[in-house]
C-alpha cells in the first residue's frame, strides 16, 4: 500500500529532516521547533529542550515524502518568519563590502537550497527571490540548503525591478549573469557591495530584470555546454567574489595598508 506523506498544514508547520537541517533549525533562534523524532541508532544533536522521540524507522519514514534521505532524524517546525528586504538593508548601512545573490523566478526547490547552501559558505548577507515563481520553503529546499536555510536570510519580494532599484538605492552595484554578456565575471570588478543576479535555466534573467543591471557578465565557459546549472553558476559568482576581495586584501597587506 502506497503511503502518503505529510503535507504542510494550514499553520505553515512541516517536517524537516536531515542531520545538518535539522540541527541548524534547532540552533536557530527565529525558528520554532515543535518536536524531534528519530530513529535510536541516530546521533541526536541537542534538541534545546525540545521533546525528543525515539521511533522505528519505518515510522520515521511514514512522516516523509518517499525516498527522503533524512539520515534516521526528523523535526515538525513552523515556516521562518518572512524577512524584509529593508531590514537587511539596514543590517548593513555600516557595511562597506556585502554581497547579495538575487534569483529571478527560479522554481526548483533543490537548485535555491543549493544556491542557499553556496550563500552560506561564501558569506553572502542574504538570498533575494521573488515572491511568485520561487520555490516555496519546504523540506526538499531546506535538505538541498544542507542547513543553510536557518542561516542565511532568505528574503521575497513582490516586485523584482522595485527591489532592484532599492539596492541600488542603498550603494548594490546589480550584476547579472548572462551567456551572452561580453565580459566575463573575472573582468568584472566585484569591489564594495554587491548584488549577484541570476535567472531560471534556460529563460535566464527576464528582460526588464537585464535591462535594470548595473553590468552582465558570463562565466568563462569552453566547453561544447556554455551554460551550468544556476546553482553551480552562482557558486562560481560567489567564489570569484570571495577570490577577487582576497587578492585586494593581500594586495593591501602587502603595501602596508589596511585593506576597505
Amino acid at each position: 500500500m502506497k503511503r502518503k506523506a505529510i503535507r504542510t498544514d494550514k499553520s505553515g508547520d512541516y517536517w524537516l529532516y536531515g542531520v545538518h537541517a535539522v540541527r541548524a533549525a534547532l540552533e536557530n533562534p527565529a525558528r520554532t521547533v515543535h518536536e524531534v523524532v528519530h530513529v535510536a541508532e541516530s546521533r541526536l544533536p541537542s534538541t534545546r529542550g525540545i521533546p525528543a522521540k525515539s521511533v522505528a524507522r519505518d515510522a520515521l519514514e511514514r512522516l516523509l515524502p518517499p525516498g527522503s534521505v533524512h539520515q534516521g532524524i526528523a523535526a515538525r517546525v513552523a515556516k521562518l518568519p518572512e524577512r524584509d528586504l529593508d531590514d537587511i538593508l539596514d543590517g548593513l548601512q555600516a557595511a562597506a563590502r556585502a554581497v547579495l545573490v538575487v534569483l529571478d523566478q527560479v522554481t526548483d526547490p533543490h537548485n535555491v537550497g543549493a544556491v542557499l547552501r553556496s550563500a552560506a559558505a561564501f558569506g553572502a548577507a542574504a538570498l533575494v527571490v521573488t515572491e511568485r515563481h520561487a520555490a516555496p520553503e519546504t523540506a526538499v529546499l531546506a535538505k538541498a540548503a544542507s542547513g543553510a536555510l536557518d542561516a542565511v536570510p532568505l528574503v521575497r519580494v513582490v516586485n523584482l525591478a522595485q527591489a532592484m532599484d532599492r539596492l541600488k538605492d542603498t550603494q548594490f552595484w546589480c550584476i547579472g549573469l548572462a551567456a551572452e554578456a561580453g565580459r566575463t565575471i573575472a573582468e568584472a570588478d566585484l569591489s564594495g557591495r554587491v548584488a549577484i543576479l541570476l535567472g531560471a535555466e534556460g529563460q535566464g534573467l527576464r528582460r526588464l530584470t537585464r535591462e535594470r543591471c548595473d553590468l552582465l557578465v558570463r562565466l568563462p565557459t569552453e566547453g561544447p555546454i556554455d551554460q551550468v546549472n544556476v546553482s553551480a553558476a552562482a557558486a562560481i559568482a560567489l567564489y570569484e567574489v570571495t577570490r577577487q576581495r582576497g587578492t585586494k586584501e593581500v594586495g593591501a597587506l602587502a603595501a602596508g595598508r589596511r585593506p576597505t
